[in-house]
């Protein structure tokens, strides 16, 4: 699945600093060539303006109205808007010259420049292509499937964080109306533990901090996250604090370019000049020690009494059980788990001894591993410690990398949305909506595997690409009778098929909505709980192209008919009438067509950001405690990380390129040590396959053909990008508590290439060889 030559691969010297001149030009160079000069500056001039449309690239918020450049946009939300109002078209004679099994020869990048969707599109059962569907049958095909399943429990409805809060709404009433709460999301994969963690302690699992606080942070920590890649317009966040005195402490394995230095296109310093420095200090921890780093930390703040007491004391449950549990911090135990020194983890810590408000910052890097909500919760207890809830510059910052992942979970796109919610759909709509638990993703694939789902339904996303363990997802999802893709362009998923598949196009956030009522509008949430509106400026890339929200009020039609009496057309003719129910159902929303409507929207309640309450069940802010959870890697493994390249968003990729790591022409690179890759009998530029074995399904699973890149990162640990590394990813390891995969937690061996069983991303196995052998995969233990 690769369409270039493995040969163009070529690898640089990585990058000491991130966005500048560089990125400017091929931000420009990239939109002009899919978009033209005319679209290029109509959509580029109205990319996250108050009144113009919300980045898709990530949830990263926008300064106020008054404070915003006309350029309010990095390299990566260019890319992605590039990549949606581009002109190439994929018509129905596109998918008549291409059967679905030529095109799932195709890398994913192949794929997705092939262009926008034109037409709604069907494979029939036993068919080998994709044929053009009116849409009024499209919609009966569907009903006529959801209609005939045994019980609704049989059908899964995912969504990807590219949904509008409207057609969220919307989305979550049809399945509950239909009788299920399989809602699984991206979030299930991402930052689930986060949700999980922060529910337990303050009572909300979203950030307590605005964009003002992280202005005025005295300390800045960022654990496991690349923002120059992932949220690149944090960057010019980080520089402003900078400029206002604070101090960056960012713990990370990889030493990234945007945790370095950041040259700032808008200004002239970043252009010709030397950039801003980000980070005072950068831990190189190894992967999965973050709980033991923060425990250690906070043993010090103990011994040193760097406590808020009176907040502890006012505010908190648990703190003696808290402070008592890291003052028998083993040492040796955290050194062995972080590969740092009690010097480097002491400094770190006095960062936050003399630090009055303190923005903690986290993403993937923190949340994909099995200790996951235990270490998410050891980051609360540091900020609870120290008063670093409800002041000003101070809180805690879960960066979310999809643009509108929070608002559909605010909108009720949740398996376990709370009992209060499902009672507020029942007074609006007048029905019991179903009470039981749905399924998460890792779940609902399991439910598709053991013949228990029949029916998936993906409003955006990539389903098959983004979640773990290709091999059991890819066969999951062929024992459908039917699938169901809500999609811009062309991705594997529409590739790997149910018994039936259908493709239905729908308007991206570039382009315009017009209804009967008239042009329509959007909202979005971002990741500081600012509620937005949106609207694109382009015509639609199709005549025969329909909104999410006319997709899914259309498919409701068709499968419940006139069902509990729910005004289906009439939300589809006015989304008014969507923000109508939203502000009677879901909390924080009210006067939510008048306040979302204002330039830069509102800012929902946050109750211990705003007043210091917990909605706990103790009522306070919970100090929780765990044992440290050290993964044992046996001689001859590595534990490997998986990542994106700076030319990728989730699973597009735009491009060939990570030009911060130097890597170029290629994708199939793994990070690891020059010390590693000597004592592993390797060279630098070996290609190798990745191997792994999990003990609880004996399986061997295999990523093939990976060219080793001597790389900066601690000794022992390994990093490769997804989705090429989703196969070894298990589908039963996942995080404790919250069934987040741990995608950054791999026990991997290194064999030469073509020595090992390959498991492809189409879930077939090739025999390559057998001159390999393997330790079981070890299972984390507790080091004491």
């Amino acid at each position: 699945m690769r369409d270039y030559d493995e040969s163009d691969l070529h690898i640089e010297k990585p990058k000491t600093h991130a966005a500048g001149p560089v990125a400017v030009a091929v931000s420009l160079k990239r939109a002009l060539g899919h978009m033209g000069p005319v679209r290029t500056a109509k959509t580029l001039l109205d990319l996250n303006q108050a009144e113009g449309f919300d980045c898709m690239s990530c949830a990263w918020p926008d300064p106020d109205p008054g404070h915003r450049h006309a350029a309010e946009f990095c390299e990566n939300g260019a890319k992605a808007v590039a990549e949606e109002a581009t002109t190439t078209r994929a018509t129905p004679e596109f998918f008549a010259r291409h059967s679905v099994e030529e095109l799932d020869s195709h890398s994913e990048h192949w794929l997705g420049q092939q262009g926008r969707i034109t037409h709604p599109m069907v494979k029939v059962a036993g068919g080998s292509h994709y044929e053009p569907i009116e849409w009024d049958d499209a919609f009966r095909l569907i009903g006529d499937e959801l209609k005939s399943l045994t019980s609704p429990h049989e059908a899964i409805f995912y969504t990807s964080g590219r949904a509008s809060n409207e057609s969220a709404f919307v989305y979550q009433l049809f399945a509950r109306a239909f009788g299920t709460n399989n809602l699984p999301d991206c979030s299930n994969m991402c930052h689930e533990s986060t949700s999980i963690a922060l529910q337990e302690t303050i009572g909300i699992g979203k950030a307590s901090v605005t964009l003002d606080d992280v202005y005025d942070a005295e300390l800045i920590v960022l654990a496991g996250q690349n923002p120059g890649t992932n949220h690149p317009r944090m960057l010019s966040a980080l520089e402003k604090a900078k400029q206002n005195g604070a101090k960056i402490l960012s713990i990370n394995p990889l030493r990234e370019a945007g945790l370095v230095n950041f040259k700032n296109p808008q200004t002239p310093r970043g252009m010709v000049g030397p950039g801003t420095d980000l980070s005072d200090m950068h831990l190189p921890i190894k992967l999965n020690g973050d709980l033991a780093l923060f425990q250690a930390i906070g043993s010090l703040l103990v011994e040193w009494d760097a406590l808020d007491h009176e907040f502890a004391r006012q505010y908190t449950a648990g703190f003696d059980q808290w402070r008592e549990h890291v003052r028998a911090v083993d040492w040796n135990v955290v050194v062995a788990a972080t590969g740092l020194t009690r010097e480097q983890i002491t400094d770190a810590a006095k960062m936050l001894r003399d630090s009055k408000a303190t923005v903690f910052c986290w993403a993937m890097g923190l949340t994909q591993h099995r200790n996951a909500v235990a270490t998410i919760k050891e980051v609360t207890n540091l900020a609870l410690a120290q008063g670093n809830i409800g002041r000003p510059g101070a809180g805690l910052l879960p960066v979310r990398g999809h643009s509108n992942v929070q608002g559909d979970r605010t909108m009720g796109i949740w398996e376990r949305v709370p009992e209060h919610f499902l009672d507020a759909i029942e007074k609006e709509f007048g029905f019991d909506p179903p009470r039981e638990h749905g399924l998460d993703t890792v779940d609902s694939i399991r439910a598709m595997r053991d013949g228990k789902a029949h029916f998936f339904l993906g409003l955006g996303g990539n389903f098959v690409q983004a979640t773990p363990d290709s091999s059991v997802t890819f066969d999951a999802m062929r024992g459908m009778r039917m699938t169901v893709h809500i999609s811009t362009k062309i991705n594997r998923s529409h590739l790997v098929t149910g018994d039936v598949a259908l493709i239905l196009p729908t308007l991206g956030r570039t382009e315009k909505d017009v209804q009967k009522t008239g042009p329509q509008w959007i909202s979005v949430e971002d990741s500081t709980c600012s509620v937005h509106s949106s609207r694109g400026p382009l015509k639609p890339a199709s005549e025969h192209l329909r909104s999410e929200v006319a997709i899914l009020t259309g498919i409701a039609e068709a499968t419940l008919g006139g069902r509990h009496g729910i005004a289906w057309k009439s939300m589809r003719e006015n989304y008014r009438n969507i923000r109508a129910h939203i502000s009677r159902v879901v909390p924080g929303c009210e006067g939510y067509e008048v306040n979302v409507r204002r330039p830069g929207g509102f800012v929902l309640p946050h109750p211990p950001r705003d007043s210091r309450t917990f909605e706990t069940d103790s009522g306070r802010g919970n100090f929780t405690t765990s044992p440290i959870d050290v993964l044992h890697v046996p001689d001859g493994h590595l534990l490997l990380q998986t990542l994106r390249s700076h030319d990728q968003f989730n699973t597009t990729i735009y491009g060939l390129s990570d030009r911060y790591r130097g890597i170029e022409g290629g994708r199939r690179v793994v990070f690891v040590h020059r010390e590693d890759i000597a004592a592993l009998g390797f060279e630098n530029g070996d290609f190798v396959d990745l191997v792994t074995r999990w003990d609880d399904d004996d399986v061997d699973r295999c990523a093939p053909s990976f060219r080793i890149v001597e790389y900066d990162t601690p000794r022992g640990c390994a990093a490769a990008y997804y989705p090429e590394t989703n196969p070894l990813v298990p589908l039963d390891s996942t995080a404790t508590d919250s069934n987040c995969p741990t995608s950054k937690s791999v026990v991997v061996q290194l064999v030469p290439a073509g020595s090992a069983v390959s498991t492809d991303s189409n879930g077939t196995q090739d025999e390559v060889g057998s001159d390999w052998s393997h330790k079981s995969h070890p299972q984390p233990h507790h080091l004491s």
